[in-house]
């Protein structure tokens, strides 16, 4: 089993709790967060930011210094739509950061494909372009194209590139998620060496939040099984992290038997391989979406 990459999303501007201790400074939460992430062995902690258009580079800056002064050995992902907030963490960034994201845009990749050979970085490239979100996997891989002839513009390799295809979530465009597993399919192909991610968390926005995790589990095993080599997730979800290490077989299996299209007897199942596998019927488009899904 390849290597599967976890990139902790947990500390975010927008969780009450850690965005009021940006604002104030105050690295104690930050730091007692980032230390639980490394207890989960996260391989990169995800830093965002959010615009911050208001001293940004300053806030970048700090918030670098203090999670790396309690973790030196996990690289960050640095998350922000302010360029200079993104150079200013990479300037005191110890190690290999991961420039999260780069949307395929001319605007965004010429702004900040330069900081990514300036500071060896990685880069996440989202395939999301001028005209918004791609409406289908080759919609995907014409942004990919377009994202790689850039790269190459800035002698960017393709091993320092992660693709995310973009997750929807599943109660609005159920298709999506199927587009994202087919572009796993053509991505090696079309970018060799290249690494994937994706924001798993995506698939389950606005649904019930005692619905969310199955979405979530159910969703990393299929796109793991198709090649995806990381993903942004809750560092705190130990079941998750279960499945991507391969300790739950069984459902894998059941997932897979789903995605293949096989005979599967559900009402024979255990509560838990009932719920996966109705789950992934529903991302595979087998039945439609609605938030009794695991009732009928």
């Amino acid at each position: 089993m390849s290597k599967f990459y976890r990139i902790g999303e947990n500390l975010n501007v927008v969780t009450k709790v850690y965005g009021q201790a940006m604002k104030e400074r105050n690295p104690k939460p930050l730091q007692e967060l980032a230390l639980k992430e490394a207890e989960k062995k996260v391989d990169y902690i995800d830093i965002n930011i959010g615009p911050a258009r208001k001293g940004g580079e300053e806030l970048m800056e700090w918030i670098v210094k203090i999670i790396q002064e309690v973790v030196p050995d996990i690289p960050l992902a640095l998350d922000s739509s302010n360029i200079a907030a993104i150079e200013a963490g990479l300037k005191v960034h110890k190690g290999k950061a991961i420039i999260n994201s780069i949307m395929a845009r001319p605007e965004r990749m010429d702004g900040m494909m330069p900081l990514v050979r300036k500071y060896d970085a990685y880069m996440i490239g989202l395939l999301w372009g001028p005209e918004g979100m791609p409406r289908d996997e080759h919609e995907r891989g014409m942004l990919t194209a377009e994202i790689l002839a850039k790269a190459a513009e800035y002698n960017i390799a393709n091993e320092d590139i992660w693709f995310d295809p973009i997750i929807a979530p599943l109660n609005i465009q159920q298709n999506q998620l199927m587009a994202d597993l087919e572009y796993m399919k053509m991505l090696q192909d079309m970018a060799p060496g290249a690494l994937s991610t994706c924001g798993l968390s995506n698939a389950s926005n606005g649904v019930p939040d005692e619905l969310r995790p199955i979405i979530n589990r159910t969703y990393v095993v299929m796109i793991q099984r198709y090649g995806m080599a990381s993903a942004i997730v809750d560092a705190f979800d130990d079941e998750l992290w279960d499945l991507v290490d391969g300790k739950k077989p069984e459902v894998n299996k059941v997932i897979f038997d789903i995605m293949d299209g096989k005979s599967v007897d559900i009402p024979s199942m255990s509560k838990e391989l009932q719920a996966y596998a109705k789950t992934a019927r529903v991302i595979m488009g087998q039945v439609l979406f609605s938030d009794s899904w695991l009732e009928i």
